[in-house]
This record gives structure tokens, sequence and C-alpha cells, in this order.
């Protein structure tokens, strides 16, 4: 062979290589969800440039040209609400004071709890309640005595009702009484909780640990150490905990660069997962289905009507078994995030509910009744965290908390409860229940034009509006005045305990009404013809930003446009 043919055939070998490589990542941008949240190194460059700026005064209640009457109406509803808070949490007050002042969590999310344009104002006349004294049935007390039905869910854990977590924890708290608080070696309980969940989960072997988060931490270490590679496929807007890994983007200051972040129900993402070598597993959360392809709502980023959400558990389903296909097929560890929906939509958790068997399943504190654990499931080879041949190869994974006796017992006594037939009743009709809950209350408020509606995924709801506005945030704060407790993410999710009668929904719906009436009065969902579309919002805040930004750097304050 000359050096000529030589030549050509290295150059058509690297054109090739070339041509192939560009196809790939041509392949896996198109894979990726088109916004932000599909891009993750774009957002965090996008994010260190928004300026900081605070609309105030006059500037607060007139942001959208509503005019003078429309904002006067605000102001005068915005400090009424704000005197009728205050009044009847002044105790609540001076603690919440105390909180943001010493406690980072409270710090933040008490910041971070409104689009940070509104912060000022807010924080400084609108305080949440915090400080909580007393729970019965679905009702909670703060520290003045002020009672409110409860939609926090405790965050996902309080799946029965706190009565019936209680009743565990007094009754853990007597059996072992005995042992007390001993770490490391085992009580006999941890075998029946080991044999109850791994038969619920249809897995071979468990690990335990201290919180859902480590349990995916050692799933996706597991994954890794046994099919060699490192690469990790997450879902845009998925949650998989705070570490560096599952977090990429936006609040995680490490580099995430062996995490690829696709679109959920998309076939390019199946495309992606078939053609590459180097992926070691796929993560899912199944609560997405509710909002696919976007962050968890919340009520701190909602600057229009924007918001989406819509439940389809066919279409979901369809998508997970497609997944389950593919990872099968080239070798993929498919893990399931059963953290936050914990037991919920079935008995058998998620992997029941939509008829597919994860290789790994995560569950979290919703087996404690809000006790710290997490747990993971998963095939025997997979849990193993050594090699036979090569003592010294380990996949090393351990806690000082990891079976804690009362914990542990706690776990048991729920376990043994959902096996009960009443338990085995409420899973056969949860979604028809909350299905039609839902539909009753988004009738009462279409008949009242009042402009929002709900959506669900079995008893976690989620609040859409339906005509524009910048101030659909300030809804929490008229929720709390009429007595509904929420999460920090405000109304972005209500998550209902499954021990709600019908007459406790009926009772969460007038109050829920009575906050939109309340708040309709007040002149928040009115608004100027600048503002009267959601991109006509977004247009005039990237246009507050560009001003707040220019004007940092120095350069000319250019007015906005009436």
């Amino acid at each position: 062979m000359n050096l000529d043919n030589l030549t050509l055939m290295i150059g058509a070998s690297a054109g090739a290589y070339l041509v192939l490589k560009a196809h790939r990542r041509l392949q896996l941008s198109r894979a990726k969800h088109p916004g932000l949240s599909g891009h993750v190194r774009m957002a965090k460059r996008v994010s260190k440039l928004i300026p900081h700026y605070s609309l105030e005064g006059d500037a607060f209640f007139d942001c959208d040209n509503a005019g003078t009457v429309i904002a006067n109406k605000r102001h005068d509803g915005f400090h009424r609400l704000s005197a009728s808070l205050l009044q009847r949490s002044p105790q609540g007050k001076h603690l919440l004071e105390q909180a943001i002042s010493s406690i980072s969590d409270a710090q933040f999310t008490h910041r971070y709890r409104v689009p940070f344009q509104f912060r000022t104002m807010v924080n400084a006349h609108l305080l949440p309640a915090l400080f909580l004294k007393k729970s019965e049935g679905v009702r909670l007390w703060d520290v003045d005595g002020n009672e409110y039905i409860d939609v926090t869910g405790a965050y996902g854990t309080n799946l029965l009702g706190y009565d019936i977590y209680k009743s565990f924890i007094r009754q853990a708290a007597q059996d072992m009484d005995e042992l007390g608080p001993v770490l490391g070696p085992y009580h006999p309980v941890v075998l029946d909780n080991t044999r109850r969940i791994l038969a619920l989960a249809g897995q071979d072997e468990i690990s335990y640990h201290m919180s859902g988060t480590e349990a995916v931490m050692q799933a996706v270490r597991l994954a890794q150490y046994h099919t060699g590679k490192q690469r990790i496929v997450r879902f845009a807007g998925a949650y998989h905990g705070w570490w560096g890994d599952v977090q990429p983007g936006i609040g995680n200051p490490v580099s995430a660069d062996r995490t690829l972040t696709l679109q959920e129900m998309s076939q390019r993402t199946l495309q992606v997962l078939a053609s590459r070598k180097d992926i070691a597993c796929v993560l899912v959360n199944p609560l997405q289905a509710l909002h696919p392809n976007a962050n968890a709502p919340g009520d701190s980023a909602l600057i229009s009507s924007g918001r989406k959400a819509g439940y389809d558990k066919e279409a979901y389903t369809r998508w997970l078994k497609q997944l389950r296909q593919v990872c099968t097929t080239n070798g993929i560890v498919l893990i399931l995030d059963e953290v936050f929906l914990g037991f919920r939509l079935a008995k058998g958790g998620a992997q029941d509910y939509f008829g597919v068997r994860a290789d790994m399943v995560t569950y979290g504190k919703t087996l404690g009744g809000g006790l710290p654990v997490g747990v993971l499931c998963g095939k025997a080879e997979l849990m193993k965290r050594y090699r036979t041949d090569k003592p010294a190869d380990i996949c090393f994974a351990r806690g000082t908390f990891n079976s804690q006796p009362y914990v542990m017992q706690t776990m048991n006594l729920f376990l043994k409860h959902i096996d009960s037939p009443d338990v085995e009743r409420m899973y056969q009709t949860v979604d028809t229940l909350w299905n039609s809950r839902r539909a009753a209350l988004n009738k009462r408020l279409s008949e009242l034009e009042l402009p929002v509606e709900v959506q669900n995924m079995t008893s976690i709801f989620t609040i859409l509006y339906n005509t524009p506005s910048r101030f659909n945030w300030m809804f929490q704060f008229y929720l709390l005045q009429a007595g509904v407790m929420l999460s920090w993410v405000g109304s972005g999710r209500m998550i209902f305990s499954h021990n709600y009668s019908d007459i406790d929904f009926d009772v969460f719906s007038d109050r829920f009404i009575e906050a939109a009436r309340c708040m309709q009065a007040d002149g928040w969902w009115e608004t100027g013809e600048a503002c009267n579309s959601n991109k006509k919002i977004q247009r005039r805040v990237l246009k507050e930003t560009w001003r707040a930004l220019t004007s940092s750097m120095g350069s000319i304050n250019w007015p906005l446009s009436k």
C-alpha cells in the first residue's frame, strides 16, 4: 500500500469518526429538554447573570400597569392581609424572626417563598406560620392556637394521617424501651421489615440508610460499580435529592459532568439510551408524571400564569414500559426513586401502579412515619458490594443510624398496617376518589368564575392559574389566612393524606374558595393591557431584568415601556 492510499484511508476514517461523533452529539442535544432545565451548564451561567432588583411601593402594586384604581385596591388588600396575619400570630412572628436570624434553612425558605422582585415587601409584611404545636386528624395548630387544614403532607411522608403515625411511634418507643437506641447490631424486627418490604418491592435484597437521599446515592454508586460505567441519566425537572450528581445546574456549586439531563416521554431519549455505551443507570421519579420535564412547581418561580400540569396515566405507563425495554436491552440499570411517592399510589408502590419492575427502587421516610430512614431494594447481583474473586474491590456504604431500633419498630407497625383489609380497600379506589374530588372542586371554581383550577396525581394536587397575572404567588397567603397550611413551595403542591374524609375535603374546598374570592376582590387577578398575556408578562420581567443589569454595569438605565 503506497503512502497516498494510506493517507486517504486515515483521512476517510477520521472523517467518518468525526461524522459519527457529530451525529451522536446532535442526537444527545435533541434529546435534552429545550429549556434551561435540560441544559444545566447554560442554566448555571444564566443564573449568575440575573441581577437582584426590588419592586416596592407603587412599583410593587402597579408593576403590570393595571392603573391607579386597581393598584390602590391591591395596596389596601395587601395591608389588610398583613394586619390579619400579624394580629393572629404574634408569638409565631417572634419565633420566626428568631429562626431567620439563626437557622439557615429558615432563612432560605423564607427568602425564596416568592419571586425575588417582590421579596422585600412580602418578607416585611407577610410572615407565614412556621411554628406549630399540635396535629389531629387532618388539622394543624400553630403556637398561637390558630387551626389549619393540612395540605403540606409532611413533604409526602404523611400518607395515612398524623394520628396513626403518632400511635406507631408511641408503641414503638414502648416496644423498644428494653433495648433503647443501640446502634450497630440488629434487633430481630429488621428481618421482618426486610421480608415485608422485599415482598412489596418484588426485589431480592435490601439495604437501610438514614434518608432517601442516601438510598439514591447508594443505588447510583452500585449501578456504576457493577456496570463499570459512570454516566447517569436523569430527566429534566426530576428531583432525587440535593447531592451533586443528581442535581446539576442551579443550586449545585460543583460540576456534574457525568450526568445527562434528558427529556422524559421522548423517543429521542430512547434513541440516546440505545446508542450510547457509557450509561450506568437511569433515574426515574414517577411524580414527574404530573408535570413531565418541568421543575417541581413552586411559587418562588411563578412570575406569570404559565404553570402547567396534567396527569395521563396511560401515556406515562407506556413511556415507562418503553424505557424498561431499552434499559434491559442495553444493560442500563433502571432505578425507580419512590422516596417522595412512597406507597401513595399502590400497596406495592409505583412499580405495581404502573406495572413496571425496576432493577432498583428507593423509599424514604414514609416507611417510618417521618422518622429518618431510607431504603434501597434491588436485584441480588446489583446489591452486592464486593467481588468474590477480588477481595479489595468493594463498593463501600455504611451508616451508624441505618437500623435504629425505634425507627425499625415504627416501620414494622406501618408495614403491618398496610396489610390490613381497610388499607387494601383504600388502594382499590384511590384514583377514582381523588379524581372525583378534583373534579368537584374545579366545578365549583368554574361556576364562581374564579380563575384557578387544580390538577392531580391521586392525592397530590397542583394549582393552575387561568388568568395572566404577576401576583399568583400571593394566593398562598390568602390560603393561609383562610386556614389552609401549605408547604414552603406554596400553591405549587398540595399533598393530602389518605385519611381525608369527604367532609374534610369539603371543608378544604370551602376555605380554598374563600381564599380565591378574597384574592379576586383585592384586585390581584385584574391586570393592565401591558400584561394581559403570559408572553407580555415575561417580556416585561425581561425588560426589568435588563434595566437592573445595565444599571449595575453602569450602563444607560433605560425606562420600561408602558
